[in-house]
């Protein structure tokens, strides 16, 4: 197990050299000039100034090198544990991205929850019951959160309950060591209507593996035996349905991430996510490559431990 742990580990290096070459060049081919951008908010009156002042900014950010010697200085602060600094007010990438990462976290933490909350005791109970009311019940309502966008639910609960109520999520953050309780019910909508889609998946594919469980001849002899039924669900039949469904889990953490970005806006959540879209718009190549190295990085590492979870769940599987 060691040793392939530290195979995986090494293969992350060059994984991550690969990503952040894509990244670093896929920024810079989107329209649009970020030093532009700047000359034209900064316009100055006089006519014959503005490609000096153009040309003067580009020179002062470094982007009148060439691309693979601006790329060797940025990966090379990279490993020094140095993401630059914003193109737009000079702060310091990685120190943003810190400041921003426990909102991102806690949102996509509580998203994570509240999916398996949600699509566990629904998938089993489908499983268990199939082709009754419960189950055409469940089933609806898993594809009804895969077809409906959680940007327009989110936009919905925005704007109506303002309209007929007076009420609205709070516009500030509200910090949890400040007031615990009020934080979580901050954090507690955005977190469920980002947890629909991943809910949906995760009812779908749990329901389908354990009936392909149930099916099984050692599941006949655990109920020939006597067993109770919870036994049989639980002790035998979930654990066995469970690594499909695990590897599952493991691929829908972007689309947390992807409903992060569009969720924090919505809700004027402080998060990465919504440092990211600004970064995108105002074409920061430090924020938006330093984010995606982060989210890469955590990427790998979550498939990483998907996997070894496997030889707990399923003891033939073994890794040499």
């Amino acid at each position: 197990m060691r040793d392939y742990i530290i195979r995986r580990l090494l293969l992350m290096i060059p994984a991550l050299f690969l990503v952040t070459m894509l990244v670093f060049l896929t920024i810079r081919l989107l329209p649009g000039d970020v030093v532009e951008l700047m000359a034209m908010e900064h316009k100055t009156t006089h006519a014959g100034s503005t490609e000096l002042t153009i040309e003067a900014v580009r020179h002062m950010l470094g982007l009148d090198l060439p691309i693979h010697v601006q790329y060797g200085r940025w990966i090379t602060g990279v490993l020094r544990g140095d993401f630059g600094t914003s193109l737009w007010t000079g702060r310091s990438v990685i120190e943003e991205i810190l400041g921003r990462l426990p909102v991102t976290f806690e949102l996509g933490f509580l998203a994570f929850v509240l999916a398996q909350l949600i699509a566990f005791p629904t998938g089993m109970y489908s499983a268990i019951r199939q082709d009754t009311l419960g189950d055409y019940t469940g089933r609806g309502l898993a594809i009804m959160s895969l077809a409906i966008p959680s940007f327009w639910l989110g936009t919905m609960i925005m704007v109506f309950p303002s309209i007929w109520w007076g009420w609205s999520p709070p516009a500030k953050l509200i910090p949890f060591a400040e007031d615990p309780l009020g934080n979580l019910g901050q954090f507690l909508i955005p977190a469920l209507l980002l947890s629909l889609a991943m809910a949906g998946y995760t009812m779908r594919m749990l329901r389908t593996t354990m009936l392909e469980v149930l099916r099984q001849d050692y599941i006949r002899t655990a109920w020939s035996k006597g067993l109770r039924e919870r036994i049989v669900i639980t002790r035998h039949a979930l654990k066995n349905a469970l690594i499909p469904v695990v590897t599952l889990m493991a691929g829908e953490v972007p689309i947390l991430i992807g409903g992060a970005v569009i969720i924090e806006q919505i809700f004027s959540l402080p998060g990465m996510g919504r440092l990211f879209l600004n970064a995108i718009f105002n074409r920061d190549y430090p924020y938006v490559t330093g984010i995606n190295v982060l989210l890469a990085t955590a990427g790998m590492l979550i498939i990483l431990v998907t996997d070894l979870s496997y030889a707990y769940l399923d003891p033939r599987v073994r890794y040499k």
